[in-house]
């Protein structure tokens, strides 16, 4: 019996892109099954060669991101190449991109070839200047809440959220246009700026509302949580855990398992305080912090994983990426296969972290550089052979 085809199988995809955002977003499409073609300038966009990168120099991080896609290479910066490349986006009738700012690569440029054509772009800001996650991260205020409390300068994370948001946030869009070209026959024209997927999630989540609502500014706090009562703690023999206590059963079993109970009650009552409500939690977290460090600090990282674990407290280990590599979330994850990935090496790969009827869709290779070219040119625009090595001698293609 033949699988059952995925959700957008029959969808094809033009992405011209860089970076994070949007060749995530390409990605996804491509594991729910599009034909997703990654277009980029002969010798390889500026993501080529980003670290990670192996001993022989290729990329860890553009095979992490392009998966499943077919590789075409094309100066874009000939008259010749553009003109292929316009073709080939009328061909799919949808592109992704945030190759910003190019006539030739506009909506309008491109609707003339294809009415009907969903087109989404991923400027830095809304006014078209350039921006990537880490000046968009500055400049919306989260490294300054970010860090150790009493420390005064900015402190980054290294996640790029932002682009990650943002290219989910591109496959919610592709997908909304796609059906509303099923239901009305008319494409799209929509523009996602990084910077307004930062301020939409600063926005959504309180940050800046309890600005605008309460005055007061979001304190630094360290590895505490704001307004619950959740930080890190260290066991006698140096071994860290995030311990989260969102409930009062969490909150009442914590203090079981540390044989706080009675002094937590004692403390509570003392303060005129409700122990049972999260903000008091937080609201007093100085005084609790005391008692409980006193438990980590008396016992082993064993001890704790055994009394935690009997418990409905959420909790669990600080590691290292080479502890989780080597450790059976991944090694024993259905969400991951081995993947003989060329140039790379054997190695497990994640498929789409959500599985359907209890089965993850699995990853595919991701493509050499303009490994693709010539196949695309002949099946998507009808090219010959002979003019496709007239293109490849010319330069205006690479395979």
């Amino acid at each position: 019996m033949s699988p059952a085809p995925l959700p957008l199988a029959g969808v094809r995809v033009v992405e011209i892109s860089s970076f994070v955002a949007v060749p995530l977003a390409g990605m996804t499409l491509a594991a729910l099954g599009a034909e997703v073609v990654r277009v980029d300038p002969i010798g390889g966009a500026a993501d080529y060669h980003r670290w990670p990168i192996t001993p022989a120099g290729d990329s860890i991080y553009w095979a992490g991101l392009n998966r499943g896609k077919r590789s075409v290479a094309v100066d874009m910066g000939s008259e010749q190449g553009q003109n292929l490349v316009q073709q080939l986006i009328a061909d799919a009738g949808i592109l992704i991109t945030n190759l910003t700012g190019r006539q030739w690569l506009s909506h309008a440029s491109l609707a003339a070839h294809r009415p009907d054509l969903i087109h989404l772009e991923v400027p830095g800001h809304p006014d078209g200047a350039t921006a990537v996650d880490y000046t968009v991260n500055a400049a919306t205020g989260f490294p300054m809440v970010t860090g150790p409390t009493g420390y005064d300068g900015p402190v980054n994370h290294v996640m790029p959220v932002w682009d990650v948001s943002c290219g989910l946030y591109a496959v919610v869009s592709v997908l909304a246009a796609l059906r509303h070209r099923e239901r009305t026959g008319e494409g799209s024209s929509i523009r996602l700026p990084l910077d307004d997927v930062a301020l939409a999630t600063a926005a959504n989540l309180g940050f800046l509302t309890e600005v605008m609502v309460n005055g007061t500014q979001r304190p630094r706090l360290g590895n505490a949580i704001y307004g619950q009562y959740g930080r890190d703690f260290i066991s006698s023999d140096g071994v860290s855990f995030m311990v989260v206590a969102l409930t009062g059963r969490h909150f009442g079993d914590l203090t079981r398992l540390t044989g706080t109970t009675a002094t937590v009650a004692a403390i509570a009552e003392s303060l005129g305080s409700d122990f049972t409500d999260e903000g008091q939690r937080f609201r007093h977290r100085g005084v609790l912090d005391g008692f409980f460090e006193a438990w980590f600090g008396a016992h082993t990282a064993e001890e704790i994983t055994d009394a935690l674990s009997a418990s409905s407290v959420l909790w669990d280990r600080y590691r290292t990426f080479e502890e989780v590599a080597r450790s059976p979330r991944v090694t024993a994850n259905p969400l991951f296969a081995m993947l003989d990935q060329p140039r790379i090496g054997s190695y497990p790969v994640p498929g789409l972290p959500m599985s359907v009827g209890g089965v993850h869709i699995p990853a595919q290779i991701a493509p050499v550089l303009g490994e693709h070219t010539a196949q695309v040119l002949a099946q998507q625009l009808g090219l010959t052979a002979d003019r496709i090595a007239n293109l490849v001698e010319s330069g205006v293609v690479a395979t």
